[in-house]
């Protein structure tokens, strides 16, 4: 899963890259407020998606009335609330019917039940996270934080896909080799603090070929991973710190804190 604040632009270029690759079939997950409903119809006239809005119809129609969104020839799944919702979109996407899933103004917690569940079809042997797509004036590029909203204290295994699933995006999004940044609080092994250690594993992981497609470096903390000044300071010599691709967070706090 994927977030871009609605507070940043993420610009042309990513934009263009989105069109290259053709518009996806979208189930649009219970979009009944105008921010989402809004969103999904940008997207469609740019060219990024073909949705379907799968929801209450009555419930789109009043969204749309009060804010002035035109629906025509949007193909609406008329569904009686949310649950019902998110159970038809996934089987929208197990059947092969849409390519993706977008969520509209239900909660998380509500469309992910219905995507893991055992039944869902659409589980595959790698954990499922999240992805914040950034982009700052204060840094040279887009960036992404993970995972900031799915994984609330995940292990090392559950760490391994996260950043797996983070490669994959950055590798979309143009990204050749990727830098990755794997944050705790200090730059230095100390075995009180899990998060150290997970990150000595993780990048010995990468170093045995367990991770591939990008450069693994940590434990670091969040200002010498995006500030080489910072990183200077420290003494801390790197291809990743101040060039960072991917911020790999402790767990769902420090990460949803951080994007927020």
């Amino acid at each position: 899963m994927t977030t871009t604040p609605a507070h940043t632009t993420v610009g042309q270029p990513l934009l263009e890259r989105a069109r290259q690759l053709g518009a996806l079939r979208m189930a649009v997950v219970h979009p009944c407020d105008a921010t989402s409903l809004a969103a999904a119809l940008d997207a469609w006239r740019c060219g990024l998606i073909e949705p379907v809005l799968v929801a209450p119809r009555h419930k789109l129609e009043q969204v749309a009335r009060d804010g002035a969104l035109d629906l025509a020839g949007v193909p609406i799944d008329d569904v009686p609330h949310s649950h019902a919702a998110a159970a038809r979109a996934v089987a929208l996407a197990a059947s092969g019917h849409v390519d993706a899933l977008m969520k509209g103004s239900l909660h998380t917690d509500e469309l992910m039940t219905a995507v893991i569940a055992a039944t869902s079809g659409l589980r595959t042997a790698r954990r499922i996270s999240h992805c914040y797509l950034m982009n700052t004036p204060a840094y040279p590029r887009p960036f992404i934080i993970t995972d900031g909203a799915i994984n609330i204290a995940p292990t090392l295994e559950d760490k391994a896909d996260i950043v797996r699933n983070a490669i994959d995006l950055a590798h979309i999004l143009g990204v050749a080799t990727p830098r990755v940044a794997i944050l705790a609080a200090v730059e230095t092994i100390n075995p009180r603090m899990q998060a150290t250690l997970d990150a000595a594993a993780l990048c010995k992981m990468a170093d045995r070929g367990q991770i591939t497609g990008a450069i693994l470096d940590g434990p670091l903390a969040f200002d010498n991973a995006i500030s080489a000044a910072a990183a200077k300071i420290k003494g801390i010599a790197s291809d990743v710190a101040g060039r960072a691709d991917i911020l790999l967070v402790p767990d769902l706090e420090s990460g949803n804190m951080l994007a927020k």
